[in-house]
C-alpha cells in the first residue's frame, strides 16, 4: 500500500478563527454553536478561538483576507447562510462569497472552511443548520482540523 496523507482531528494547540456573518443570524448563530463544539471536541483550547461577525457573507472574503495575513491563524472557519429570494442578488452574493474565500485560502496559504449555506428556502438553511441535515458549521470546523493537520504534514 502506498503512503497515505491524511489528517486527524486533534488541533489541541493550533489558533482558529471563526468569521460569521450576522445576516440571517436565526440560522449563523447555530452555525456559529455547531463550529465552537466541533472545536472543542477536538481539544482546541477556547483561547485559541476567535470569533469575528460581519454585517454578512459578502465580506465574508475581505475580513478572512485581513485575519490570513494580519493575524496568521492556523485555518479560518466562515459562516454564513444566503437564501435565495426573488431576484438574482442570492447568486451574486453566493458567488463572491465562495470565489472569494477560495481566492483568500490560495493565496495566504490559510486553509478557509466553507461553511456558508447557499440555500432555495430557509426550510433547507434550518435543516442544515442543526436540523435533520446535520450542522455544517461543525463539518466546517472539522474540516479546518484536518486542514490543519493535512498541510502540517506537507510542509515538513
Amino acid at each position: 500500500m502506498p503512503p497515505v496523507t491524511e489528517g486527524n482531528l486533534a488541533a489541541s494547540d493550533a489558533k482558529f478563527t471563526i468569521i460569521v456573518s450576522r445576516f440571517n443570524s436565526f440560522i449563523t448563530d447555530r452555525l456559529l454553536a455547531g463550529a465552537l463544539d466541533a472545536l472543542k471536541r477536538s481539544g482546541v483550547a477556547e483561547a485559541n478561538i476567535e470569533i469575528v461577525r460581519v454585517p454578512g457573507s459578502w465580506e465574508l472574503p475581505i475580513t478572512a483576507k485581513v485575519i490570513a495575513e494580519k493575524k496568521k491563524p492556523a485555518a479560518i472557519i466562515a459562516l454564513g447562510a444566503v437564501i435565495r429570494g426573488d431576484t438574482p442578488h442570492f447568486d451574486h452574493v453566493a458567488n463572491q462569497a465562495s470565489n472569494g474565500l477560495s481566492m483568500v485560502a490560495l493565496e495566504t496559504k490559510v486553509p478557509v472552511a466553507f461553511g456558508v449555506l447557499t440555500t432555495n428556502t430557509v426550510e433547507q438553511a434550518i435543516d442544515r443548520a442543526g436540523g435533520k441535515s446535520g450542522n455544517k458549521g461543525y463539518d466546517a470546523a472539522i474540516t479546518a482540523i484536518e486542514m490543519v493537520n493535512v498541510l502540517e504534514h506537507l510542509r515538513k
